[in-house]
């Protein structure tokens, strides 16, 4: 949420954010709505005013042995019009809340201004491309082939988009999720969370997936409950409606959770194989600062994400996304996109975003600084790994001639000692 304050008094750099994002919104209407609550505010004060005028004249009068009867009626009567009048206040301030959950954060002043995908920002490239003696194919052909992903048997168990791992495939996804959080954990100072994976409404708007982003959520029958959309929900809510000390900031966590999102409109874009499932497991890093060292913060955080890929010995690029494509909350984010040779393309595998204080505002988390004061603190998140596109990115990136697939030299602890898994 931004700053109420921020809106009330600079709605211009509000207008200029919209515009830079390409988003929609009626500032107008919203402008109404305070307009009609500041009016609210000086009626009920002006009628509260009234009130304990004529309590003091009543008691003047009762002191001097007079019966002020009129004005003990008139007293009930400002006495019911305040009440009916805060009424209005509190279903003002309600709406003036429910439309400023659904506008986007400002974007970062060094955010490429930009309406899309294609005006994101290369910030380098890591690695060198593989080279093959051979056409490499897709990890879906590699997967059907050696069967280890099963992606029809798991359109029978469920529907489409989702993937059934077999024998090896099985032990590499549980490997690079045991190896994500080993490194996060042992070499960058992470604390390792299991958060539920089923969270509240308020846990949602905490983060900003509601009220904006429901149709793209899955939601339980009867208790008023989602499945998460991505461990940033649960890690981050950990400290909503509370304070924390200044000395113990940063907070680092780390979390592995499966995710489940309808992937609304997606229809056909990019759906086969691993790349877009309704249910994939990630590896999450969340952290909570101080708004002074946040973007120091963020740089370490997509050094930590980055680690993992040059671990594993796999091509990248970093992309400093544009205003047009920030996701809502985010006022900065760099993309981590992996180099896949059998699909010819970079695709995302990381969003390393700082929300400044947009999602503490909203989940009221606050530290308190040396000198007593409040304030909140700023949230950032960032995948550390995608762990299905994580495994494409193995199968793409090191398969043979004959169909197999050589482990990387970093995970063969972490599968039992194999260096390849055989091909045909």
């Amino acid at each position: 949420m931004i700053d109420p304050k921020l809106i009330r008094e600079n709605i211009e750099l509000v207008k200029e954010s919209l515009g830079k994002r390409g988003a929609s919104f009626d500032i107008d209407k919203l402008m109404g709505v305070e307009e009609k609550r500041r009016r609210l505010i000086q009626e009920t004060e002006k009628m509260k005013s009234e009130k304990n005028l004529l309590s003091n004249e009543i008691a003047k009068q009762k002191k001097a042995g007079a019966s002020p009867v009129e004005k003990i009626e008139h007293l009930r009567t400002v006495g019911k019009d305040i009440e009916e009048m805060e009424l209005s206040l509190k279903a003002v301030e309600k709406e003036w809340e429910d439309m400023t959950l659904v506008i986007p954060n400002i974007p970062h002043d060094t955010v490429p201004v930009g309406a899309g995908d294609k005006d994101n920002r290369v910030v380098r490239f890591v690695g060198e491309k593989p080279r093959f003696d051979f056409d490499p194919v897709a990890h879906w052909d590699i997967g059907e082939r050696l069967d280890i992903l099963d992606f029809k048997r798991a359109a029978k168990i469920t529907g489409s988009r989702f993937t059934l791992y077999k024998g090896y495939g099985a032990l590499l996804e549980r490997a690079l999720i045991n190896f994500m959080l080993d490194i996060h954990t042992t070499k960058h100072g992470y604390t390792e969370v299991l958060p539920p994976f089923m969270v509240n409404r308020e846990a949602m708007t905490g983060t900003g997936q509601l009220p904006k982003f429901e149709e793209e959520l899955f939601r339980l029958d009867g208790p008023d409950y989602f499945l998460i959309p991505t461990a940033e929900v649960p890690v981050t809510n950990i400290y909503a409606n509370e304070i924390l000390r200044e000395d113990d900031l940063p907070l680092k966590y780390v979390a592995y959770t499966p995710c489940f999102r309808k992937e609304a409109g997606a229809h056909g874009k990019d759906t086969r194989g691993l790349t877009r499932q309704h249910q994939f497991n990630k590896v999450e890093l969340v952290k909570f600062t101080n708004p002074e060292s946040s973007y120091d913060e963020l740089e370490k955080l997509l050094l930590d994400a980055e680690d993992i890929l040059k671990r594993l010995n796999i091509h990248y690029r970093v992309s400093l996304l544009c205003a047009g494509d920030l996701g809502f909350s985010s006022a900065k984010t760099y993309d981590i996109e992996v180099w896949l040779p059998g699909q010819n393309i970079y695709r995302e595998i990381s969003s390393c975003s700082n929300f400044e204080n947009f999602q503490a505002r909203r989940a009221k988390i606050r530290y308190r600084r040396q000198g007593g004061k409040t304030d909140f603190v700023h949230t950032l998140n960032g995948s550390g790994l995608a762990v299905g596109r994580t495994v494409m990115a193995v199968m793409e990136n090191y398969q043979t001639k004959d169909g197999g697939v050589i482990v990387p030299e970093a995970l063969r602890p972490y599968m039992r000692g194999i260096t390849m898994i055989p091909g045909a």
